[in-house]
């Protein structure tokens, strides 16, 4: 039923009249020094039509209709150009472009509905792509952005990370695939994985700041759009692959991408596999300051009666291993589309599976170094695990009408199966499901008197439910209709941004009344809360080209979210962060064994943001910056507090029977209470990119960030990541390259109540790169190095900072390549 509605609401966009093509266009391409470049890429504006130049630097563009058309003129290491050309009765004959060198890449960005490239926003944009995405991928999205600047990573362990941008994660922070929602339980909680696939990715990208005019409240905090060509878009013929092994997990993967074409018809298929067994560590799994907090609890408890246990090694269990980190998984992706001569129309079908060990949850029982496959079969038995599966169709078709007011209109629609299973010791603790459908149409006009811009309708709905005895959230459902509006103006060397965007959000949750937090048993029926709110964003943005290769970004805007079912009416012991997490909604009364929740009178409020960013570029020549501060007030924020109160369920207790005498101890004190508050916050920060081309393909890039968040009475947020700087020495020549970076985050001691400092560390890894002519279009021989000094280094965005190290040293080596 519900695929019947995306094939309904696509076919309003199916109609479309065949131009008339004669004409054509052809010029050459030099750069600042009048020597001509080879392989630009010049693609017309609307179309999907795109040529390369030749070694003379000259290109021809054909079968083009009569109209205005702007030509995107780009290739890397040099800066953007658009030239608007109109095309008429005869051809245009030597049409001369001139780029001019650029040590800051630009790339088009496709997660905004109006054309525009990373340095033609107010936003400041993170675009990873082509062999820079090659060189990051990694088996996670956080783990893959987590080097961006302005970007961390939660690392729930090396195999459930996601991106924080700017501080803000969750629910705040959308992950997308080609613009549409990936329909996860990742917003959920930290534990559960991105089920978007970085190996198959083309580029990623990143926006940093308030993305809720292009995707509603929940990108408040920004938006991660992964861009792949499952729905091709264009009649090509190519195959990507790529296969590598690293050490540091024993990890392989292979991925591979081909697309190919009949006639008017393109086709897509890709798919990866990775396996890895458990991470290797630099030193022990729990933290010295953890393990002394435990030392201290059971003391207290056990006065007396210790017989030493004075050995930190031997209390922090097995060393140079992080128990419970091993992964696996795979998925395919098929596609096909019809190319037709003002567009296309396509769709696409994608499986997955992961299983994911989540870290923390180990006991280890033998007080000794084991080798790896040991420990697997050991603490099988005491092991947490992540089973997730995910089921995604989408459709996409993008016309344009040259002829008519609307000029374009770009469809997308997805569906989405998608199931995640938390297994402690065999048993499927808790299992979350969610169906979601989603539909976008943006809706483009043609330019008048100046102005471009497009109407964007947006739908979406998400089943979501929690299944079993440990299900810390109720099943709920959401819905949400939206409608922007976008426009944009070019004053000279002024480019003015504007848009509106109101949203209806409905939640229907079914929840407890009341109940026993430590015997988590309900002593009143069931019922369904519905709440309804209506989200309002405006933003207005400036880009000025004050001086050529220069430009400043300053954005302002006011946004609002609606708060989700978790963070209202979550109620029960989350396995995978070890916490007892506590809706918003809910009145804690007591104390210690006495504790007691209810269903309080708690007014539901939206989050309001008001955002201010500055951006400062310098994208031509030799030097090239690119410099953010911002300022975020949000009124009512939802956040995670630690409110130093422990449940007891019943369930914890049988489940640990079997523990030594320390390991109970510890689990008498019970799981920690997390309960969703609201409070004013002031979010505040300064990021900076800085690259030199030093001449003979020797550059050099530092970068740096900081944030700051405070609750209205001065205190910090929790969890917020610390100030970070960093530095690469890069050579790039024609058979070779190869990199040196460093980063440095320094101690995290601004810390919310009963929160711990975090130390500060330093990540130093090198690359190499070894290129081979004559095997397809380019083959690449790599090789990485990861944490090369052997760094203890703990993430303080992380729930797992105390059990869940970063890896120790690893290497690296694959090949990729394409044809």
């Amino acid at each position: 039923m519900k695929l019947n509605h995306i094939a309904a609401a696509l076919s309003m966009s199916s109609f479309f009249c065949i131009p008339v093509f004669a004409q054509s266009v052809s010029g050459i391409v030099k750069n600042s020094a009048g020597q001509p470049v080879k392989n630009v890429k010049i693609a017309v504006g609307k179309s999907k039509q795109k040529v390369f130049t030749d070694e003379n630097g000259r290109f021809e563009l054909s079968n083009l209709s009569e109209g205005t058309f702007e030509l995107h003129v780009t290739k890397s290491a040099y800066s953007h150009q658009n030239k608007t050309i109109t095309v008429g009765q005869t051809d245009i004959m030597d049409l001369s472009l001139t780029l001019v060198s650029s040590s800051i890449e630009v790339i088009d960005v496709h997660a905004t509905p109006l054309h525009s490239s990373n340095i033609e926003s107010a936003l400041p944009v993170n675009v990873i792509a082509s062999d820079e995405l090659r060189l990051k991928q990694a088996s996670t999205l956080g783990e893959t952005l987590k080097n961006e600047v302005g970007v961390h990573s939660s690392y729930y362990g090396p195999v459930s990370s996601s991106p924080i941008i700017r501080g803000l994660d969750g629910p705040r922070v959308l992950i997308t695939q080609n613009g549409l929602d990936v329909g996860d339980a990742s917003r959920v909680g930290p534990d559960h994985v991105v089920s978007s696939e970085t190996a198959t990715a083309q580029q990623i990208e990143v926006l940093r700041g308030p993305a809720t005019l292009f995707y509603g409240s929940g990108a408040i905090g920004g938006v991660v759009n992964v861009v792949d060509n499952r729905v091709p878009n264009t009649l090509e013929r190519s195959v990507n692959y790529m296969a590598k092994h690293n050490d540091v997990a024993d990890e392989n993967e292979v991925s591979v991408a081909a697309d190919s074409y009949s006639g008017q018809l393109a086709f897509h298929v890709d798919a990866f596999w990775r396996d890895g067994n458990n991470y290797d560590i630099p030193g022990f799994a729990e933290s010295v300051q953890a393990h002394d907090e435990h030392e201290e609890d059971h003391e207290e408890m056990h006065e007396g009666e210790l017989d030493g246990h004075d050995d930190h090694e031997e209390e922090q269990g097995a060393k140079g291993i992080l128990l419970n980190s091993a992964a696996k998984a795979s998925g395919f992706t098929i596609g096909s589309s019809y190319i037709l001569e003002n567009g296309f129309v396509g769709f696409a079908y994608g499986q997955m599976s992961r299983t994911y060990g989540i870290p923390g949850h180990s006991h280890a029982d033998e007080h000794e170094e084991h080798d790896e496959h040991e420990e697997q079969d050991e603490h099988a038995e005491e092991s947490v695990e992540g089973d997730l599966t995910q089921d995604r169709i989408q459709l996409l078709s993008e016309l344009n009408f040259d002829q008519s007011f609307i000029n374009k209109v770009a469809s997308k629609a997805s569906y989405t199966d998608y199931q995640h299973q938390e297994i402690e010791n065999g048993a499927v603790g808790t299992q979350f499901n969610n169906e979601m459908l989603e539909m976008r149409f943006d809706i483009h006009h043609k330019e008048y008197q100046g102005w471009k811009g497009a109407w964007t309708l947006h739908y979406k709905t998400s089943d979501f439910e929690a299944i079993g005895e440990e299900a810390f959230t109720p099943p709920s459902k959401t819905k949400s209709v939206a409608l922007a509006w976008l426009e944009e103006k070019h004053f000279e060397q002024l480019l003015i941004q504007l848009g509106a965007r109101i949203e209806k959000v409905e939640l229907e949750t079914q929840l407890t009344e009341e109940a026993d937090i430590h015997s988590h048993e309900s002593e009143a029926l069931s019922h369904f809360s519905a709440e309804a709110f209506t989200p309002v964003s405006i933003s207005a943005g400036v880009v000025w080209d004050y001086r050529a290769g220069y430009n400043l970004g300053i954005s302002s805007s006011f946004s609002q979210r609606a708060p989700s079912a978790t963070e209202l009416f979550s109620n029960g012991p989350h396995i995978g962060t070890n916490t007892y997490e506590l809706g918003a909604m809910y009145h804690v009364h007591g104390s210690g064994d006495d504790l007691h929740f209810d269903i309080g009178d708690s007014q539901v409020d939206l989050e309001t943001a008001m955002n201010v960013d500055l951006t400062w570029r310098k994208f031509e020549g030799d030097l090239g910056f690119v410099i953010s501060a911002f300022y975020n007030h949000i009124d009512d924020y939802y956040y995670q507090a630690n409110t130093g109160e422990f449940s007891h369920a019943e369930h914890e207790e049988d489940e640990h029977e079997a523990h030594d005498e320390h390991e109970e101890s510890v689990e008498e004190q019970g799981l920690p209470v997390y309960q969703y508050q609201q409070n004013d916050v002031k979010m505040y920060g300064l990021e900076a990119e800085l690259v030199y081309q030093w001449g003979n393909g020797v550059s050099s890039t530092l970068f740096g960030d900081v944030i700051r968040a405070k609750l209205d009475d001065g205190s910090y947020l929790p969890r917020i990541p610390p100030m970070r700087i960093g530095g690469q020495l890069a050579y790039q020549g024609d058979s070779f390259g190869m990199q040196l970076s460093a980063s440095h985050y320094f101690k995290q001691d601004k810390v919310a109540a009963l929160e711990t400092n975090t130390n500060g560390y330093t990540m130093v890894d090198a690359n190499f790169n070894y290129y081979i002519d004559g095997i397809g279009d380019d083959l690449v021989i790599f090789a990485k190095a990861n944490n090369i000094t052997n760094e203890e280094a703990r993430v303080h965005a992380s729930f797992l900072k105390d059990v869940s190290p970063l890896p120790a040293r690893g290497f690296e080596l694959g090949i990729r390549g394409s044809f």
